[in-house]
This record gives C-alpha cells, structure tokens and sequence, in this order.
C-alpha cells in the first residue's frame, strides 16, 4: 500500500471511530464524575470545619441580638456603573465574535489557496469565491454553537451563512454553465458534512466541558490503534514473527488482532495523557480558556476531515489542514491580545456569588448557559458545586483531577482550606478576554463556612429563588447570611410563578429580625429586597438583568 493510498484511508477511519467513541465516553465519565462529586458532597469532612463564627450557631445566635424594623420588596432597579458593564459585555462578544471570524477566513484562505495550487489550473474566480464560503463552514458553525448568546442569535449566525452560500452558488452556476447544483451541493456536504456530525456527537451542551479532551485523549488512542495493525502487516517477516509469538501464547487470529490493537492504543494513549495533562497545564496558567479548547478542537477536526481529499493528490497535501489551523491560531492569538491592549475598563470588575434552588436542575443549567455568556464578559462568577450544574462548570484541569483520583483534593475538608482557595480566587481574564467560573466543593459540613465567606467576598450576589418553598432549608441559610452580611444594594433575587412568595416574604422578614449589630444592613433607612421576575430567561432577559445586576 503506498503512503497517499494509506493516508486517505486511515484518517476517515480515525476521524469516524474517535468522535462517536469520544462522545461515548465523554457521557460516561461525566456520570462517573457527578456520582463521585455528590458522595462527596454528602459526607462529612474528616477534619475540624469551622470556627463558632462562621458554624450552624450563626443563625441563631443572630436572631438572639434581634433588629428591630420592617424589610420590603422592591423591583429590581439599574446601578449606576451598569450602562459601562453593559457595554463591555456587548462590545466584548462583537470583538471575540470579530477576532474568531478573521482567523476562520484566514483558515479558509489557506484551505482555498492550497486547494488550487494542488488542483494546479488556472486561477478561477468563482471556483475561489466558492471554495472560501465552503471553507468558512467551521468557524461558523463554532460561532454559531459557541459564542452564540441564545438560540436566536445562533439560528442569526447560520442563516446568514446559508443566504451567502446560494448567494455564492448563483454566482458561480452563472459563470460555468457546466455546473450543477447537485455537484455543488456534493461537495459542500463532502468538505463539511462529516465534520459537522461528528462534532455534534461530542460539542452537545451536556457534554462540550469535557468532550474536547476526551476527544483528544480519544484520537491518539485509536491513531495508536491503527497505526499497530498496518505497522504488523507492512511486513511479512514482522507478522510471521507476530502470527508465531502468538500461537506460542495459545492465541488464535481474532484474539492477536484484538491485542495488537489494544497495544498500539495504549501505547499512544500514553502521549494523549501527557497531551491532556499539557493543555491542563497551560489552562492554570490561563494560556487557555475553555472556550478556545472548543473553538481549537472544532477548528482542528474540520481541518483533519477537510484535507482528507487532498490527499488524493499527493501525500503531503494531508497535512493543508494543519497548516490553516495553526494561521487560525496565529490570527486569533495576535487579535485578543489586541483587543485586550485596546479596552479601557473604566468599570472595576466585578465578581458575582451565584446561589440557587438546586432542585432546579435542568433549568438551572439553562439558565447558567445563558446568562454565564453574558456576565463572563465583564467579571467572573463564585459557587458551590451543586448537582445541578455539576457537568457544566467543571473546568479542565480539575477533569484531569478527577481522572487522576485527585478529585477529592479539591474538596474545603477545613478552615485552612477555604483560607487557600479564596486566596486563590480567579478575578483576572483569559486571553480571549473571558473571565472563570470559580467552584467552591464542599462536605455536608463544610459549605455554610464557605458560603458565609463568599458572601463577604463577593461583589454582588444573584439568588435564583425560582422554585424556592420550605422544602430549600439551605436557601433558607443563605438568605439569613445574604441579610447579615452583604449590602441589599448589591443583591437581586430571582423569581418566577414557581417561588412561594408568601413563603419567602415571612422568612425574610424573620430572618431581617434577626441580623446582626455589625450588619452593613442596619444602617438602611428604607431597607428593601429587590426582586427580578422571570419566566423563561432569554437573551431579552440578560439585558434587563445585567443593568438591575451591575454596579455597585
């Protein structure tokens, strides 16, 4: 078998046995991930977990100081600092949508330029035009999928391209009357219709945390996999030596070809580990966001698919998709820290403790989807890992922990924990100008500790209250630590038809009775709660929350 005959079979068979498996796998591991995260989460740590002051006490020994007054509702109001936070929200995502467009089109101006150069013809005008809006298909489809603020914005972003690709298909049908539309539609779905599906599998919202190291982890399994299997039967002597080794060893032919196969993965599957374990590394070093993995595991796959065909040609054109994936992460690179030089943040930068129902759950996880796209514009977010959230916060490097059995590590077993992970709080931006997710794990024993520290740290807090009854003892809590220790002004609860109001109003009302002498609180002339209703967060919602969230 000669090398360009090889190539371009085996990397489709590469590409279509790693997504499907990565997407297997990615499910499996977020369960396991979850299971282990809430036993966790539901025992007690072995150590001492919290001083008299920051222990269960606190409710009670606050209601035995007692505070005398009456404490309102209110709708939620704009801040005076929102107009600018709402404004570095919005020009961010244009400028990361502007930065990641630019380096997709020069991805596809090297796919395009090469393509022609290996189809060695003369220069066509509406083959280039086509080629280019054929090409560009990756990076809208990860702008669609990924930067998107909501489904709207995502159904924008490809209808957009869909117009200009009949726009680009009239064009060129006119110019070669010899053209079909079916040829060209065939080669659209040749070029993207593989990787589209394929990245389906493995970006989906449930499984986008981990999917694209799992893929990567996935890839050089099966290449290794692959590789072992042509390697063994690219020599006569090599597979007599390996076809004898194995009789010796009382193997027949299937059980000789499962092992090659499980050697050759496990031997590359050592360099994917080192792989994850170097993008890890470089994601704590904030070289990385989570974002760009996704954005760079998109890119990088549509490259592979994309230069299968190339191939064809010659051996080496395979390697034309690599070639535009490393300009595209040039161009990308170069343009945030462009931006970044650029922004003049006249705004501090805010950090926001979410708190919520956890028996929300899925709609939990939709509105965290949502809004997080948002906020992480302007400033970063604080919260205790819940089951609700658990598969869509999780961060690289503490995958990697979990696949290492070091989870358990990142757990506040005591005070000494808390004071080092507050310490280590993240408020600074990625490169791409996105901000983190801060996720506090904790023991049955040990998150009222860390959400009164929380609290006192942040600089304003969100309370999602949909769903809230008397069932929500720990809501309860932390609505007796919010009254006592944050400034009202700075906190907005989030409620729907599905919060019992009369409920919350009495718990409120007896918890205000109960603050402390200390309390930023007692100084209110008029104290009020601010409240912001919502059905069905949308895109809509986001911005009349954000302006009644910023500020102060």
């Amino acid at each position: 078998m000669d090398l360009t005959t090889g190539l371009t079979g085996i990397l489709p068979l590469i590409v279509l046995v790693s997504a499907p498996l990565s997407a297997v796998v990615s499910v499996l591991l977020l369960w396991l991930y979850r299971r282990s995260t809430q036993r966790s989460m539901g025992a007690k740590a072995t150590a001492r977990t919290a001083s008299p002051r920051m222990s269960d006490t606190d409710g009670s020994a606050a209601a035995a100081r007692g505070s005398g007054g009456e404490l309102a509702a209110a709708p939620a109001e704009a801040h005076a600092n929102a107009t600018e936070l709402l404004r570095r929200a919005a020009n961010w995502g244009w400028k990361a949508s502007i930065v990641y467009g630019l380096a997709g089109l020069s991805y596809a101006l090297i796919l395009t330029l090469l393509w022609m150069a290996a189809a060695d013809g003369p220069f066509s005008l509406g083959r280039f035009v086509w080629l280019m809006t054929c090409y560009l298909w990756p990076i809208v489809f990860a702008l669609g999928l990924i930067v998107a603020a909501g489904r709207s914005t995502t159904s924008s972003i490809w209808g957009s391209y869909f117009v200009m690709l009949i726009a680009c298909a009239l064009f060129v049908l006119l110019r070669n009357p010899g053209l079909t539309v079916g040829e060209l539609a065939y080669f659209w779905l040749f070029a993207n219709g593989a990787g589209t599906v394929l990245l389906l599998l493995f970006i989906h919202r449930r499984v986008r945390a981990v999917g694209p190291l799992v893929l990567t982890f996935i890839v050089a399994g099966v290449t290794g996999a692959v590789l072992a299997v042509q390697f063994a039967g690219g020599s006569d002597a090599l597979l007599r030596s390996i076809v004898a080794a194995g009789d010796t060893a009382g193997l027949g032919a299937t059980s000789l070809l499962v092992l090659i196969h499980v050697l050759g993965f496990a031997t590359f599957a050592i360099l994917g580990w080192h792989l994850l374990r170097w993008i890890g590394r470089r994601y704590r070093r904030k070289a990385l966001s989570d974002e760009s993995i996704t954005m760079d595991s998109v890119m990088l796959l549509f490259g592979v698919v994309q230069s299968i065909t190339l191939a064809f040609e010659a051996w080496h054109w395979v390697f034309t998709g690599l070639v535009g994936f490393i300009v595209y992460k040039i161009i990308a690179a170069l343009g945030f820290r462009l931006a970044l030089a650029v922004t003049r943040q006249a705004a501090p930068t805010p950090n926001l403790l979410l708190l919520r129902v956890f028996a929300l759950g899925a709609r939990s996880e939709r509105f965290f989807h949502l809004f997080s796209k948002w906020w992480r514009r302007v400033g970063s977010i604080s919260l205790i890992a819940g089951p609700d959230l658990l598969t869509s916060t999780v961060e690289p490097h503490a995958f990697l922990d979990f696949v290492s059995g070091r989870h358990k590590r990142r757990f506040i077993h005591d005070e000494n924990d808390l004071e080092r992970q507050s310490a280590d709080l993240d408020r600074m931006p990625d490169p791409d100008g996105r901000y983190r997710v801060n996720e506090f794990f904790c023991h049955e024993d040990t998150w009222r500790m860390t959400m009164r520290r929380m609290a006192s740290d942040c600089d304003a807090v969100l309370m999602d209250l949909r769903g809230f009854s008397s069932a929500n003892q720990g809501c309860q809590y932390e609505l007796g630590q919010i009254l006592d220790v944050v400034d009202l002004d700075r906190v907005l609860f989030l409620v729907d038809a599905s919060t019992d109001r009369p409920f919350l109003a009495d718990t409120l009302q007896r918890l205000w009775v109960g603050i402390g002498t200390d309390s930023p609180n007692r100084r209110m002339a008029t104290p009020r709660i601010r409240l912001f209703e919502s059905a069905n967060p949308s895109v809509g919602t986001m911005l009349a929350l954000l302006p009644a969230l910023l500020g102060k």
